[in-house]
């Protein structure tokens, strides 16, 4: 079975596959030894290379993977795309930007428990039913100085009807919506293009 990572940095993501893709925008073929994530990261930050793909093709593409994320700290978190009664899909906005909530995994929690925890945390709702697993997504970003990889499992949710959203303030959200398909440009006009690729499952 073919096999593809992909690891988002700001605009830019680096995709380590054992094919190749179809159809990827703006994309730099790289070797081996261009994958450095300190300083694809740092190249990441700049308007120039704002929509870069970078992509390395290889047979044993899961051992590049590993060697690549090896000494580097991994969080793990879980969420959820959640579609209401009425068809509509759960959106919030964070940081100014439209996001799907999804929060880190707690000690000797299962990723599944705390995608569950995360949304109903983050969205004051109640999930009703819970099914499988969307995709996993790599994120890298810098905290306290050190680059540290985000590992999300997102699944896939479901509520009856279509209950009031309360967002979590705490957690720097403004705002929580349902929003149908027709409307899905307004998100896909402001969010992270993991979330993107998360939205052309549905």
């Amino acid at each position: 079975m073919a096999q593809i990572y992909k690891i988002y940095m700001n605009e830019c993501q680096l995709i380590l596959a054992d094919f190749l893709p179809k159809k990827l925008p703006n994309v730099q073929t790289i070797g081996l030894q261009d994958i450095d994530l300190e300083k694809l990261f740092q190249a990441s930050k700049h308007k120039t290379t704002k929509g870069i793909t970078y992509l390395y093709i290889h047979r044993d593409i899961e051992k590049v993977f590993k060697s690549v994320l090896q000494g580097l700290e991994i969080i793990k978190a879980a969420g959820g795309l959640v579609k209401n009664g009425d068809g509509e899909y759960l959106f919030i906005h964070r940081l100014g930007k439209w996001d799907l909530p999804k929060g880190k995994v707690e000690n000797n929690e299962k990723m599944k428990e705390a995608a569950i925890r995360e949304v109903e945390e983050e969205c004051g709702i109640r999930i009703n039913y819970l099914g499988p697993k969307l995709q996993t997504t790599y994120h890298i970003y810098t905290m306290r100085g050190n680059l540290v990889l985000k590992q999300t499992n997102w699944y896939e949710m479901a509520v009856n009807k279509s209950p009031k959203l309360s967002p979590q303030s705490e957690e720097d959200i403004t705002d929580a919506r349902w929003i149908d398909r027709d409307n899905f440009d307004v998100v896909l006009k402001n969010t992270y293009p993991l979330i993107v690729q998360i939205i052309k499952q549905v």
